[in-house]
């Protein structure tokens, strides 16, 4: 659509509410599933096995609904009505997942979840392409970021906060503690609450007349929709398919942190490995802590980095923030107190802004805007597939490699990462086609 309105910050902000929402779901996983499985009698080298729900449910349904939303036309817009499902399923899995009384309970209920995430992720991030002009995306994408930071900060540090009025140690019947059940609420709450706010302040462009018969002669079917994926993938952009290597990098190296930061700290800190003891309890509200203030940094990074951006471009910017957390993923085994375990924080906030933003702003520039939908769902794969090789591999390589130790999982992630940062630089500094030479080579 050309000559689209610009938005006021306040607008581009409002829009990205709803992220606020879906990104507090995201960090109460980050930081509560790994103690939750630990709580249930989780094995540490399986663990990755219990997280698979993220990286399958994303492989099989942000394609398609990316794909799905780019030929959906409602009255209530292309991609709105896929936020909403979304958001409902995510609300109720919230609610559930706290009084999982076993593994399988507690795995199945993650699937759920992140279908409901899954739903709503892609078309989020198409709406915002569809909706702000080319010169407004990167505040966008990076007021998307800021979300992200300031949810997750906030997610993160929910069950610590919450021991002003309940002990650490009241646990319900499953061994789970009370603050962590109450966290969730708080974000079955936050995730309906917040879609809804976006949707109903800045509501979806209609279609022009072009865009309608383009859309019509598209019919919405599982062949035409598969058939989409297949050709969008066959002429996928040079610069998208370069990002393949720095994504895979970077997603092997977060899933694997997000998995084993609180067993490293149980470890490095409180020298313990027993999730039932009330060291193990000690350290996970330590580590979740520490990814509050990573959260926070990444929230003020991301407004650091929308200046930053704009002058040196996403690219170069994007290897400096992944170098920053692998060098403090590196050091992290080694800081023996929480305080020297937070000073690390500022590099993986640093990082993780950058992974919020800057890959977006990159994948922006380089898409046609007739497929921003079905290429953002397309772009998920580099996400959950390194998530999915690391769930399938680290469980073969825990003991016999990494000598059954969190630590060394955190090493291993902070390589990658490194390893990420240089992928970054090889990839062309590419740009968007107009819309018609985009139609014209389809």
């Amino acid at each position: 659509m050309a000559g689209k309105p610009r938005l006021s910050l306040l607008r581009v902000i409002e829009m990205n509410i709803g992220f606020f929402g879906l990104q507090f779901s995201f960090g109460l996983q980050q930081a509560n599933m790994g103690p939750i499985y630990g709580f249930l009698g989780a094995d540490e080298a399986s663990m990755p096995l219990l997280w698979l729900a993220g990286p399958m449910t994303g492989l099989i349904i942000q394609p398609i609904v990316g794909a799905m939303s780019d030929r959906t036309n409602t009255r209530l817009g292309r991609r709105t009505p896929y936020f909403l499902v979304g958001a409902v399923i995510c609300t109720l899995a919230l609610f559930a997942m706290p009084y999982s009384s076993t593994l399988l309970m507690a795995a199945s209920l993650l699937w759920i979840l992140d279908a409901g995430n899954n739903i709503t992720m892609e078309p989020y991030r198409a709406y915002v392409a569809d909706r702000l002009a080319p010169d407004q995306r990167s505040t966008g994408f990076l007021t998307q970021s800021a979300f992200t930071g300031l949810a997750q900060t906030l997610s993160y540090l929910a069950p610590s906060l919450l021991t002003v009025f309940v002990a650490r140690d009241v646990l319900d019947a499953n061994g789970i503690p009370v603050i962590v059940r109450v966290a969730f609420v708080i974000g079955a709450i936050l995730s309906l609450s917040t879609i809804l706010w976006s949707v109903l302040r800045v509501r979806e462009l209609p279609l022009d007349e072009a865009e309608q018969a383009e859309l019509a002669g598209k019919p919405l079917t599982v062949r035409a929709t598969l058939a989409e994926i297949r050709d969008a993938i066959a002429q996928m952009p040079r610069p998208m398919r370069q990002l393949a290597g720095a994504m895979l990098c970077q997603w092997y190296a977060m899933f694997a942190y997000w998995q084993y930061m609180t067993f490293a700290v149980g470890r490095s800190i409180y020298n313990t490995s027993d999730p039932a003891s009330a060291l193990f309890r000690e350290a996970t509200l330590t580590a979740q802590q520490a990814g509050a203030l990573y959260n926070f940094i990444a929230f003020l990074g991301a407004l650091v980095l929308i200046p930053v951006v704009k002058r040196f471009g996403a690219r170069p910017t994007h290897a400096v923030c992944l170098a920053a957390s692998g060098a403090a993923m590196v050091m992290i085994p080694g800081a023996s107190t929480p305080a020297a375990l937070f000073v690390l924080m500022i590099g993986i906030g640093i990082g993780w802004a950058g992974m919020m933003g800057n890959t977006y702003v990159m994948l922006a520039d380089c898409i046609p805007p007739e497929r921003n939908g079905i290429y953002m769902g397309i772009f998920n794969l580099f996400i959950v597939v390194p998530m999915l090789i690391q769930t399938l591999t680290i469980p073969l390589i825990y003991r016999p490699l990494l000598g059954g130790d969190p630590r060394h999982v955190l090493l291993l992630s902070g390589v990658l990462m490194l390893a990420g940062a240089l992928a970054t630089l090889k990839v062309d500094a590419g740009h968007r086609q107009p819309r018609e030479q985009g139609l014209a080579a389809g």
